[in-house]
């Protein structure tokens, strides 16, 4: 969700910072870009050895809150395509799933604002016991859509997000967004989602299944 369908990292940075810095740290950009695409609660751990002194829970609350204030302020920012491609796949009967670390209540918002049926189920950060890179984010989805992980095709802009979705079996679109992808495992790597279409998804993936046959 963050990165891929929605331009929300940066608010989440600014959330980072403005915790960090009210607990007399210092937390700067490259600081942040290592919290890209993992678990709330892992992120937590991280920011408490920046200095925040709170529970992890509250780590997670606050810094939830405060994107949530500015997805309120400034609006939902949705990346290049993301939307108009979601609409065609959806149009198309292809069945869809959001997988994100961002918890809930976060991605209910997000999905809420989507004037269309999007997805036909969530999998957040506070369903799952191990987040990404952890496979069990992308299992649960395909497990509850009632589909092989083979059969399945994950789009990501992270490389902890990546990584899960290739553990887990599925071929996997990389669009970068803060990160560069290019060390990752990314089946396909696409610059932006501006212009792509579900044609270019199923050529991606039948392109993957015809290279693991050959092997």
């Amino acid at each position: 969700m963050d990165g891929t369908l929605v331009d929300t990292e940066r608010y989440w940075i600014a959330a980072e910072t403005a915790l960090v810095e009210s607990f007399g740290g210092r937390w700067t950009h490259e600081d942040a870009l290592q919290l890209v695409g993992s678990g709330l609660w892992s992120s937590a751990e991280v920011l408490r050895g920046y200095g925040v002194d709170l529970p992890a829970d509250e780590i997670v609350e606050n810094l939830t809150e405060s994107v949530r204030r500015q997805l309120v302020e400034q609006g939902v920012p949705w990346q290049p395509g993301a939307k108009e491609l979601l609409e065609e796949i959806r149009s198309r009967g292809i069945r869809t799933a959001l997988v994100t670390m961002s918890i809930r209540s976060m991605a209910e918002d997000i999905v809420g604002g989507i004037p269309f049926d999007a997805f036909e189920l969530l999998v957040t950060g506070d369903s799952v016991d191990n987040p990404k890179p952890h496979p069990e984010p992308y299992l649960a989805a395909a497990a509850a859509l009632g589909v092989a992980p083979e059969d399945c095709v994950a789009i990501e802009d992270s490389p902890p997000g990546v990584a899960s979705a290739i553990a887990a079996g599925m071929t996997t679109i990389g669009v970068p967004h803060i990160l560069d992808l290019d060390d990752t495992s990314a089946t396909v790597i696409w610059p932006t989602l501006d212009g792509r279409t579900v044609d270019d998804i199923v050529a991606a993936f039948r392109s993957a299944t015809d290279a693991e046959e050959t092997a």
